[in-house]
Parts: C-alpha cells; structure tokens; sequence
C-alpha cells in the first residue's frame, strides 16, 4: 500500500477564498493510501516546504501530491523539496487548484468539490509514478548566430567573450544590418557607424568567431546540445584570402547603375562592390545575375585589373557543416512595404499615398540614407526627383503599423522617436525648412525618450499634427498632403516637397521558412515566438535556440542589444557543464508491437522520432521502426495519441497512470 502525504496551500486568499481548503485536507486524508493530509497559507514558503520534508521523513512517504497553484509556477518547487526530504523529483505531482478551480468558478461548494475531485486523481496518479531520472546529454560548447545585425554581433562577441567558439552567419555581403544604414541614432544623436564599425571590427578580428557572410543557414538537424548545421556559402567570385580590399575592381566595373539595396534604391553600386565603406569583410562579390560576365560571357574587367589574381568566376556555393551547442537567431527585421503589391497576402498597402508613383515619397531608411555622410547625396537632403533641396517636409506616422485595415495591429515602437529624429536632423541641416508630422500618438517610452521628441518640438519648431493622412497628391513640383487635425476637428492640407513615410517594422521576408528550418514557432504576424513573454523571453520552445532582436517584436538598439546580451548568458548557462541534463518525461517506443506505420513521426512537432533498422546479427534487415530521439523530445504527447498500435508510451503518463486518474474520476 503506498504511503502518500497531501499538502493543500490556501495562496493566501486565491484559494482559500472559493475553496474550503480545510474541508479539502480533511476528505483528502480519508482516501486509501494517503498517510497524511494537511492545508497550509502558503506552501510555497519555507515553513511550507519544510512542513513537506517532514512529513516524508516521520510518515515515511513514498508520494507527495501539493494541492496549490499550476505546475508551470511552482513544480520545480516543490520537487526540489520532495528529493530534500529524501524522494524522487518525479514521485511529487500537483493538483491545480487555483487556475483550474478557485479562479474559474462562482459557487465556493462546486469549487470545493472539484478541488476534492482533483486532489483524488493526483493521489491516483501519484500512486501509480515510477522514480524517473534525468536524462544526460552531451553538450558541444560552440554556438551559431544567424543574422549580424547589431543583435548578432553583441550576442557573438558576449559569448566568445566567455571562451567560446561561434559561427556568425550573415546573408548579406557584410555584417552590420539596419543599424549599418543610419546616420544617427535616438536619443543621443549619435553617429551610428561610430558606435557600430568598432564592434564590427571585433567581431572580424576575435579568433574564436567564425564569420560567413554572404551565406545562409541551409539545415538545421539534432538537438539541444548537438545541433547539425548545414550552412549554404554562397559564391563570391572573388578570393578573400588574396582580396585587400583596394577598390581597383569595383572602380573600373562598367556596369555602374545598378541600384543600391543598401542605400535602399536611391544610390548607384557597380556589379562587383561592397555594400558600403566600412563594410565588414572588406571583400566585394559580384552580382552574378547582373553581371556582363556572367550573363553574356563578356566584358572580365575585374579580372583584369586585379593585380592578386583574387577574382574567381568559377567559384561554386559551398555546404559547410558545423556542429554547435546552440543556436542564437538574430535575423532582425524588414520595412512594410507602402505600395499596393504585398509579400504577405494579410497585408494591404497604401495606394493613395502614391509611393510608388511619386518618386519625392520616400521611407524612413531612404530618409537616413539622404542624411547620412556615406549615403547617395553624402549627407545633403536632396529631393530624389530634381535634386533640390526641400524646404517643407511632411513625415507621416503609423503608416502600417496600428492599422488592422492593413493587416498590422501593432505598435513598431520605434517611429515615433526616429520621426522627432528626423525632423530634428533635417532642421540642423535646413535651417529655413520647415518640417511637420502628423501622428496619432506620441509614444515615447524609454530613457530620455520623451524629452528628446520634446526637444524637437520646441526648440527646433517641428509642426505636430494629431490626424492621419487620407491621401497625397501631386500639385505642380509640390506635393499636397491631406490630412485631418483631430485636436482642432479640422480638414488640413499641407504642400510638401518631400513626404517621409515611418513605415511599420515587418518580420524578415524569410522568417517562416528559417523558423521551419530551425524547428520553433511563429506569431500570427511573423515574429519569432519565446517561449514565455515575460519568464522566458529570449528563449523558445525548442531546448537551446535563443532570440535576440528585432526578429522577435519590434525594438530598438537598446533593447536589441539588451536582449542579445540575454541570449548569449543563456548560452554561456548551456556550455557551463559538459553534459545537458533534460526531463525524463519523453516517449519511448515498443519496437516489438511497432508496425512501422510512421504517424509518430508525421505528427511531432519537434523530429523526435526517426526510422531505425532492427537487423539480425548477419546484419540482414528484419524489420523498421520508430525510435526517438531523447534530446530532442520534449515529452509533447502527440506520438502516443497518434499511434494506432499503441507501441508508444509517455514516461510519467503511461496508460496504467492515465487509467488510475480516469477510474478516480469515476469513483468520486
């Protein structure tokens, strides 16, 4: 007969308040089996987990079962105290009685009843638990980032920083991302490539990063500690371990109008380049699908003036294979796109602000192309149209962003600062010019936030408009934009030379499909899920992949970089020890009865389960079957309900347990 003790916790009055706790102890202590059953205010307390240690050690308990709040809150909790008092972790089990019952019920005798109800299947259960142990995984201490970003690079130089080997994967032709692309940034106006280029250099310079760029993530296989990564290098054509960098190459190229994506199509790079000055790797490629070379077997000047024989149009994409503990994903983000056509079927544009038609309405990353020193107009403000310099600029809000009608509810959480932004540096540059901006709300939370957007307002006379804009129109050289001022409940127009659209922050153009790659999940919108909001925010629901960035909501380079810290503390936890101990709570496969039907293995979210041969000692094949991964498992449950056979079953759910608390259920 098992010998089970009972603890039922008031949770000061989020219990106790609609159930009769006392009551609860006092039906508990009658059921077989039980030895002791006892209520206390708080058992999550000292007093409350040593009442428990003792009770193991005087009743001489072989289970435990805490009446109290969700497992996901305190179960590690009171485990930890069950092997204090000399028990196995996994002979404790809880019974939720707070969410389940106090929370969700009106009648204090029907919750005090299912509390007595749930408190029984647990002591069930409990008797029926097997001492399970943890499972040891063997941890390789070496972690791939993907994206270099300024979340990227803070995330590989933190971990290397701590002694350990990173690959940095990077699909664009250098390091440095959007934050590469500013000019100045929020609240402390900044140079960006001031603060950014030195921590680029590092990255390039620190022995135990590995940096690809020009690459992307092809594979991603294994599990937690034990990643497999196949990583597709793309051809550069160009030799980096010859190439200094000199420029003869880029300068003499023909093919020299070909648009900048780094200077988001307002500027002109050659069909061999680097995406900007201070790139890093120093090391141009060529654009294949643009160049002379490649498209009509002509022209090879690169060739020719390149005095290190560095130039290769032989060069093929190369697979290279890592392996890596973890994984930290800091892919960033993409701009809305304004114009009608849309990547996402969810998401309509904005056709009567005429983007695409009128060439003088710009985004905000064209914006900080035209101020910045290495950008297309070397910092000048110039319409793209004519060239001029604008003396009326109209910045628009939200555009996107909190519009449901466009397929995006939410906040981008950095407009507002980089529209003050903005309108602030185009007045340093204009001093005669006039900017105006329309916004539905200032939202300006963060240090020194709020008194920057201030600042802008009144000591560089930036016009606030409380209103959206309906339309905008051409009038002659000059735009006309039409809004509403919702402060003075008034129709406004205002003639602009330049229109500046803050458009909203969109999930990368490839996020699901990195994210199917990968293994883990996505939100509605397209952002990287973690696994808790607010207790696990960096990490997700598959063991040892991280977030960092704006590639999971919108931030800014404060958080960014905050978060990417985060993420590579977790990885240094991961690599502090040389083997990963993981929850026995996984499933295991009865190769006897397994038909090899392959359900399990179609309907786990997490490729846990394989096929395996079974072999005779010849080595002829008898028979396949399901076998899965320990690592990988997370003890989910769908291979045991999707097996027809009935050849697979959850450690700590098992059918005799299941059927205990199914028959406890029915005897109440």
């Amino acid at each position: 007969m098992s010998r089970i003790g009972v603890f039922v916790c008031h949770c000061g009055e989020n219990i106790a308040r609609m159930v009769d706790v006392t009551r609860v102890a006092e039906e508990t202590a009658k059921l077989p089996g039980v030895a002791v059953s006892v209520d206390y205010r708080y058992m999550c307390s000292d007093p409350g987990q040593n009442m428990i240690k003792e009770a193991i050690r005087e009743h001489k308990l072989d289970g435990v079962v805490v009446a109290a709040c969700s497992p996901q809150m305190h179960e590690p909790t009171f485990r930890a105290a069950v092997v204090e008092g000399g028990l196995n972790p996994y002979l404790c089990e809880m019974a939720n009685i707070r969410e389940h019952c106090s929370w969700v019920h009106t009648d204090k005798e029907l919750a005090t009843q299912k509390a007595i109800d749930l408190v029984r299947i647990m002591v069930e259960k409990v008797g029926k638990n097997q001492e399970l142990f943890p499972i040891k995984v063997p941890v390789t201490k070496r972690a791939l980032v993907i994206g270099g970003g300024i979340a990227g690079i803070q995330a590989a130089l933190d971990i290397a920083s701590g002694g350990h080997e990173v690959v940095l994967v990077e699909r664009e032709p250098s390091i440095g991302g959007n934050m590469a692309r500013l000019s100045e940034t929020f609240p402390t106006l900044d140079c960006s490539q001031c603060i950014l280029t030195p921590r680029m250099v590092e990255v390039d310079r620190d022995p135990r990063i590995t940096l690809y760029t020009y690459a992307e993530v092809e594979e991603v296989g294994g599990f937690v500690g034990n990643f497999k990564v196949k990583i597709r290098q793309k051809a550069k054509s160009v030799i980096a371990d010859l190439c200094n960098g000199c420029g003869d190459c880029w300068n003499k190229c023909p093919q020299k109008k070909i648009p900048s994506e780094f200077d988001a199509g307002l500027g002109y790079r050659t069909a061999i380049y680097v995406p900007f000055p201070q790139a890093v790797p120093n090391t141009p490629v060529i654009d294949r699908e643009r160049c002379t070379k490649f498209l009509k077997d002509k022209c090879g000047i690169c060739e020719k003036v390149c005095t290190l024989n560095a130039i290769d149009y032989t060069m093929e994409d190369e697979i290279i294979e890592v392996e890596v503990g973890a994984i930290v994903v800091a892919t960033g983000y993409d701009l809305f796109s304004v114009g009608k056509d849309q990547p996402n079927e969810q998401w309509t544009g904005y056709g009567e602000y005429n983007y695409d038609a009128y060439p003088d309405v710009i985004d905000g990353i064209q914006f900080e192309r035209l101020l910045s020193a290495s950008g297309p107009t070397q910092g000048e403000i110039r319409r793209p149209s004519d060239g001029k310099e604008p003396k009326s600029v109209v910045f628009i809000a939200c555009v996107g962003s909190r519009d449901p009608e466009k397929g995006l509810e939410y906040c981008s959480k950095i407009c507002c600062m980089y529209i003050a932004k903005h309108a602030m540096l185009y007045k340093h540059k204009v001093h005669d010019g006039q900017p105006y901006v329309f916004y539905m709300d200032i939202r300006a939370g963060g240090k020194n936030y709020e008194e920057f957007v201030r600042r802008a307002i009144e000591e560089d006379g930036v016009l606030y408009i409380r209103g959206r804009v309906s339309k905008i129109y051409k009038d002659g050289e000059q735009l006309v934009v039409v809004g509403a001022d919702t402060l003075s409940d008034s129709q406004v127009q205002v003639r602009a030379d330049l229109v500046v659209l803050a458009t909203a922050i969109v999930p990368h153009r490839d996020a699901y499909e990195l994210a199917q790659k990968i293994g883990f999940g996505c939100g509605s919108q397209g952002f990287f899920s973690e696994a808790h909001p607010k207790l696990r925010p960096v990490e997700t629901n598959t063991a040892g992949i991280y977030l960092a960035g704006a590639c999971q909501a919108p931030k800014d380079i404060p958080d960014a970089v905050a978060q990417a810290g985060a993420a590579a503390s977790k990885v240094q936890l991961l690599f502090s020890s040389d083997e990963l101990e993981r929850e026995p709570i996984i499933a295991s496969v009865n190769e006897a009865t397994c038909v090899h039907c392959r359900n399990c293995i179609r309907v786990c979210p997490y490729s846990a389960i394989t096929d395996k041969e079974i072999k005779d000692k010849k080595g002829n094949l008898i028979k396949m079957v399901a076998e899965v991964n320990e690592g990988l498992c997370l003890g989910c449950g769908a291979c045991v309900a999707a097996c027809p056979s009935k050849s697979i079953q959850l450690a700590g759910f098992n059918d005799e347990q299941v059927f205990a608390e199914i028959t406890a259920l029915g005897s109440g």
